[in-house]
């Protein structure tokens, strides 16, 4: 049983990352935001209560959350293990989850945090575009459009978004730093996180990973 949490600030490199893991171990990656999509449209009992919460415009809260991570881990494409992206976020949520997954003996075996400096996070991420026709996604400088502004697939304009400018970016990493640094601390104590440094070639990130969960 393969089963993997990811950490890092945005602009890490956690969904690049999982998708291979995902892809090699063959494992899913699950994301908070797709299950939670995924139970209110299958109408499962924890989505119907998640539905509540979201058309109300409310968070949904970490009972529930919890709940729907539990049925999501019971699915078969979860036999051989998983890849828990960007999820617990604080304390209590790592607690449930442990509960969790030791009543469905489903180990998380390892924690991999990825590194990547704050000046690195900022270029990385002020410098998206996006495609407001076909959502595209584009860098300033390590995936430029063919034409300056113009999606490749669809010629729309691209934009920056308002989460990908520099005042937003800074309060996200303030408050992932908040939230997340006693996570790192909580793990250290289990002694299951791996540091892993998320600058660079993205093949040799990956090449790291697997040295560690092999």
């Amino acid at each position: 049983m393969l089963g993997i949490i990811l950490l890092g600030p945005p602009g890490a490199g956690k969904g690049t990352q999982a998708k291979k893991i995902s892809a090699a171990f063959s494992i899913p990656q699950i994301s908070t935001g797709d299950m939670l999509r995924e139970a209110v449209k299958n109408g499962t009992e924890m989505g119907k209560q998640a539905k509540k919460h979201m058309d109300q415009g409310g968070l949904v809260p970490d009972e529930v959350v919890i709940g729907i991570v539990k049925e999501r881990l019971q699915a078969p494409d979860c036999g051989k293990g998983f890849i828990l992206d960007g999820f617990p976020r604080t304390i209590p949520q790592a607690e449930a989850l442990d509960r969790v997954t030791r009543e469905l003996k489903k180990e998380v075996r390892t924690v991999l945090s990825l590194e990547v400096d704050e000046k690195e996070l900022m270029g990385r991420l002020c410098g998206r575009r996006t495609c407001t026709g076909c959502g595209a996604m584009f860098h300033v400088e390590f995936n430029r459009p063919k034409a300056e502004g113009k999606c490749d697939k669809c010629g729309t304009s691209l934009i920056q978004r308002d989460d990908d400018k520099e005042e937003t970016i800074l309060a996200r990493l303030a408050n992932y730093k908040k939230m997340t640094e006693p996570l790192l601390r909580f793990y250290k104590d289990t002694g299951k996180i791996r540091s892993v440094m998320a600058t660079g070639n993205i093949d040799a990130i990956y090449a790291n990973i697997v040295k560690i969960l092999q």
